[in-house]
């Protein structure tokens, strides 16, 4: 199935976080915050004695005033000054320590987060990959990381350290002079309200703009890979102007975001100075009557100055908070997914549920044998591959449509090739992905000698299946890394030589650095019949017990088509193997051909039976020439 175009609505909620905790979601990452909880809790404590050390200058001012200035002694004024500078390099340098001790342990945070994140994409279903945007995925892994990061550096820390600061600040304001206090503590309650308005508003526009980030990555990731397609064609400018679209609306997102947050910063700035200005007015008033000392004044105000910052983050760290706590939102939506299960299943009620069911007679208490390169083998009572009435629907499937397979039942006898032909969107590759359980059946089952698929660990499972996909994948890495990716970590070169022998990919020996050489960003520096030939080697190296090949030769020239298909008897001679099949040269490998038709196995035969006697079979092999003029030219 295609994943989701970036301008359609993809699995991430685009309606934005309504209704749920900022706390209650940022809550959620306290299993990863646990192990550094002692550095960051030192972290806070130290932050919170620095600020109030900041408040202890007011409190100094008021005795020099009050003190050395009224009584105009110069070395008083200077001890003073002493105390002043010293309280400042205080506070400096126990800032300055807490931010030493943050920054080690939340860089091992975001790396444990992200490599979770990674690991648990790799243990998703292929259904959850299907449906997700490369590009919502990258941006989880990345930027929502970094916010994360920034949120546990900087705004967890402060909004509790401002909101002991502007607590203690306050209280040390009503104990110099409660009426200025109260002047003071005036505007508390519009500032209260208008957060919580604020919060609201900001935190669907932080999770539309995250949102139009991923839109944007997977763009520019489709874009890059997708680059000898755009030149091709000369479709440049239409892309550009499709990202300056996507661009324009993230514009758009962030200077919302951005004038919600001058918003609230110009009424949380402008409320505390005018309180500033009343409770200067009224303590001038209250000096020149003589109830009030200008020392308290001068303390006062400079507590009500130093009270300033604390007051003003509230704006930007409410928004970091908000967009901390969508990240978190957007991370748990993809560690939320259920992964596949390592463990066999067994038949519930309804589908399978994890859980550890008896195996078949024939191999109950039976261990996996591993021949002498390693690859797991099953007992030796075999009955080779079997499907039992197997019926698939996708789980996202419109309700009552009718299910892509439908009752399929095939028998593919041990050391059997089984070629499997069909129309276009018949089911074939479906089929042969239910095999490894890249998918589930949604009714029925499959075995392979004799013992249910789900009732064997995937590991085991995939150790016995092999497969090579019709459109090969390759990976940033050597040549050798790429096919050897097919077997257990005993396999070295011997084993790597002959499957590339088999798969006529000797032109690697011809490469810079031979099996070494890099092969680069999904291999598109090789061409097609490079990379085939790469994938069927990968497929075959490992001496799989169940090969399942989907039309493994479709990009061949006919002379390296006809020397891959001559080695390839050899292996299928011992492998029990379901080869996808849409040329009557890649038929021509099988021992029987199976005809899917309409969700269903609608005949079985050899070649030349199928030809002779179904005329769909024959219809699906005309063309060029005919299946019995190609056998008589082998």
């Amino acid at each position: 199935m295609p994943k989701t175009p970036a301008s359609a609505e993809d699995p991430a909620d685009r309606t934005g976080p309504t209704g749920r905790s900022a706390v209650r979601t940022l809550l959620r990452l306290w299993p990863y915050v646990r192990p550094v909880r002692v550095r960051l809790f030192t972290a806070a404590f130290i932050a919170i004695v620095a600020s109030c050390v900041g408040l202890v200058i007011p409190l100094v001012l008021k005795w020099m005033v009050d003190g050395p200035v009224a009584d105009r002694d110069p070395r008083g004024v200077w001890l003073g000054a002493l105390y002043l500078l010293l309280l400042g390099l205080a506070e400096a340098l126990l800032f300055g320590l807490r931010r030493w001790l943050v920054a080690r342990p939340l860089s091992r945070v975001e790396a444990e987060m992200r490599a979770g994140l990674y690991g648990h994409l790799q243990r998703l279903p292929v259904a959850f990959h299907d449906r997700w945007a490369s590009g919502q995925l990258l941006s989880r892994g990345t930027t929502d990381l970094m916010l994360l990061r920034l949120f546990l550096a900087f705004p967890l820390t402060f909004l509790l350290v401002n909101g002991v600061t502007i607590v203690v600040g306050m209280v040390i304001m009503l104990l110099q002079d409660w009426t200025l206090g109260l002047v003071m503590l005036g505007p508390a309650v519009p500032l209260v309200v208008l957060s919580s308005v604020f919060e609201k508003k900001y935190a669907r526009a932080a999770r539309l703009a995250q949102d139009q980030v991923g839109d944007l990555t997977t763009v520019v990731e489709e874009s890059v890979l997708g680059i000898r397609i755009i030149k091709g064609f000369g479709r440049h400018r239409s892309q550009a102007r499709a990202f300056r679209e996507l661009s324009r609306t993230l514009r758009g997102t962030e200077l919302r975001k951005a004038r919600l947050l001058a918003t609230i910063w110009a009424v949380i700035m402008t409320l505390p100075e005018v309180a500033i200005g009343a409770a200067l007015v009224v303590g001038a008033v209250q000096v020149a009557d003589g109830s009030l000392s200008a020392g308290t004044l001068v303390a006062f105000l400079s507590t009500a100055l130093a009270l300033r910052w604390p007051v003003e983050s509230i704006g930007f760290l409410l928004a970091m908070s908000q967009e901390a706590a969508t990240a978190t939102e957007r991370y748990f939506e993809v560690l939320d997914a259920e992964p596949e299960s390592g463990e066999p299943l067994v038949s519930g009620e309804r589908g399978l549920v994890p859980g550890g069911g008896s195996r078949s007679p024939a191999v109950r208490g039976a261990s996996p044998r591993r021949s002498a390169l390693g690859e797991a083998r099953l007992p030796a009572a075999c009955d080779g591959l079997r499907f039992h009435g197997v019926r698939f629907r996708y789980p996202d499937a419109p309700p009552g449509s009718p299910p892509l397979l439908d009752r399929v039942d095939l028998h593919i006898r041990p050391g059997e090739s089984m070629a499997l032909v069909g129309a276009t969107g018949s089911g074939k590759t479906t089929l042969t992905a239910l095999i490894p359980r890249l998918h589930e059946v949604t009714s029925g089952r499959i075995t392979l000698d004799g013992e249910d698929i789900t009732a064997m660990p995937r590991e085991t499972l995939r150790a016995l299946v092999a497969v090579a996909f019709e459109e090969p994948t390759l990976f940033s890495a050597s040549v050798g890394d790429n096919v050897l990716m097919g077997a257990d970590g005993t396999a070295g070169a011997t084993e790597l030589n002959r499957a590339l022998s088999i798969a006529q990919a000797d032109f690697v020996h011809a490469l810079p650095r031979g099996t070494d050489t890099q092969v680069g960003e999904q291999g598109l520096n090789l061409s097609g019949g490079q990379r085939q030939r790469l994938a069927l080697a990968r497929a075959v190296v490992g001496r799989p017990r169940f090969l399942v090949l989907d039309d493994p030769l479709s990009a061949l020239d006919v002379h390296t088509e006809a020397a891959v298909e001559a080695a390839l008897r050899q292996v299928l001679a011992d492998t029990t193997a379901l080869i996808v099949a849409h040329r009557p040269s890649t038929v021509l490998l099988a021992d029987r051909v199976a005809l899917l038709s309409d969700g269903r196995i609608a005949a079985v035969g050899t070649h030349h039976e199928l030809l002779r006697t179904n005329a769909e079979y024959a219809h699906l092999m005309a063309g060029g020439h005919s299946l019995e003029e190609e056998d008589d030219e082998r």
